[in-house]
């Protein structure tokens, strides 16, 4: 989720954090007020910064969540999920897509377009 969606769009944050909690995750940090912020990581050569969505543990492993809306800037957000997924992958650390009804579409074309073979969280 880019930054602009993330202000408009914090209830789905909210509710994303419950389900989470609900499942036994533990030790979760949100990019939302009220939450600690997760480590952000920053673009050499440009004022690019990508900070996870979501970041929690379960079982002594850290899991990395992104949410999927419909977003005006599609290149922005690929980069994102394609560096998180690079970056999970070297860690050996999970990395899961959330999304919720109306976004499906968007998101199985994006995870299609990237080659990503995941299966998004439905709320």
């Amino acid at each position: 989720m880019t930054t602009l969606d993330k202000n408009e769009n914090s209830d789905f944050i909210q509710e994303s954090l419950s389900y989470l909690e609900n499942l036994g995750y533990d030790n979760i940090k949100a990019d939302i007020e009220g939450y600690e912020t997760p480590k952000s990581y920053h673009k050499k050569g440009s004022d690019i910064v990508i900070t996870p969505d979501i970041v929690a543990e379960k079982a002594g492993r850290k899991h990395y969540f992104e949410l999927s809306l419909k977003s005006e800037e599609p290149i922005l957000l690929k980069s994102k999920w394609r560096f998180l997924d690079v970056l999970t992958r070297m860690k050996d650390h999970k990395f899961r897509i959330i999304t919720r009804r109306g976004h499906y579409k968007f998101t199985q074309d994006m995870l299609d377009d990237l080659n990503l073979d995941k299966n998004p969280i439905k709320l």
